[in-house]
């Protein structure tokens, strides 16, 4: 019997042999990532529904050509953002992001002084150059720095400065 904590290189080599389970596990995994990629490229949710089925079968269409299953994590977010890419140029427009749902705060006190933080965090993030807030948004989804760099498209090797950079720029823009 499978376990959830199963490495995504067993379940891929799983998912080619048909178990179906495998593949659950794996979109379960990997999904959320795949759609804050659609997200960053400011895609609405119907284009980032795409992106993301798209995705998932262009895995199914290669399965059997990966050479290295443990990367395949990376693999789905470089194809998620070149698909995110493609859409976006044939639409040929930028959508604004769409801002995550937010978790009901205690009590109105508390309301007051996280409405004044996030306000000031928001203004701050949109006045960051577009890289950044793309980073920083999906530094919180992507579980390796492999895999924030391959939604990227940027070596693994700058995702540590390029994001100390982008925190750094951050802190001397809120109050």
């Amino acid at each position: 019997m499978a376990h959830w904590d199963d490495s995504t290189d067993e379940l891929v080599v799983r998912a080619r042999g048909g178990d179906g389970d495998a593949w659950a596990r794996l979109v379960d995994r990997h999904s959320g990532l795949l759609w804050s990629i659609a997200r960053s490229h400011g895609l609405n949710d119907a284009d980032s529904g795409d992106v993301v089925q798209t995705t998932w079968l262009r895995l199914v269409e290669r399965i059997d050509g990966l050479r290295d299953p443990g990367a395949t994590a990376c693999w789905l977010a470089t194809t998620a953002r070149n698909e995110s890419l493609r859409l976006v140029r044939r639409r040929a427009r930028d959508l604004p992001l769409v801002p995550a749902p937010r978790a009901p705060e205690p009590g109105p006190d508390q309301v007051v002084l996280d409405r004044e933080r996030v306000g000031r965090v928001g203004a701050a993030l949109d006045a960051l150059p577009r890289r950044c807030r793309t980073l920083l948004r999906l530094f919180a989804l992507a579980p390796s720095q492999a895999e924030l760099a391959a939604a990227l498209g940027i070596p693994v090797g700058s995702v540590g400065p390029t994001r100390a950079r982008c925190l750094e720029a951050l802190r001397r823009l809120v109050p």
